[in-house]
């Protein structure tokens, strides 16, 4: 297992979680679907809705296999992804300049990514005390999924 903080800025109320130099580039990736469940999927990558416009705090960890001890009321939304990540290395990279802010070697192959957020309520005038973990595991699951929706 490995696990570690981040903190960064980033805009446009997004960041995002690549295969290096892998994720495809698509247009229009926020779609009504991707902006509900706060990530959207593209080959080798995906975008993460955050509720800060600017800095962004979280942690990241990879796991040997899926946590099945979630405490969804900790939580303010839960959804997760698959990504292949070919390189042996996955990137969290920053909105809109897409510069790299955390880098982790991993053994390549398909994963799975769950994002918990947390605190969104404290988010007034684009600041707040937001927080974001992000678990990874080994898994061929690649359909997007929400465990928990925020505001319903």
């Amino acid at each position: 297992m490995t696990k570690q903080h981040f903190k960064f800025n980033t805009q446009y109320h997004q960041f995002y979680i690549e295969d290096r130099g892998k994720a495809e580039k698509i247009k229009d990736f926020w779609t009504d679907e991707a902006l509900k469940s706060r990530l959207a999927l593209v080959k080798g990558g995906m975008a993460v809705s955050t509720e800060s416009y600017g800095l962004i705090n979280g942690e990241i960890e990879i796991l040997d296999t899926s946590n099945t001890n979630i405490d969804y009321h900790k939580y303010d939304h839960i959804v997760e992804g698959g990504i292949s990540i070919r390189s042996g290395e996955l990137q969290i990279l920053e909105c809109p300049s897409s510069h790299i802010e955390l880098s982790l070697k991993v053994e390549p192959g398909n994963y799975r990514v769950r994002i918990y957020s947390s605190n969104l309520a404290s988010v007034v005038n684009d600041d707040g005390d937001d927080y974001y973990r992000i678990e990874l595991w080994k898994s061929d699951e690649m359909k997007g999924k929400v465990l928990k929706q925020y505001g319903e």
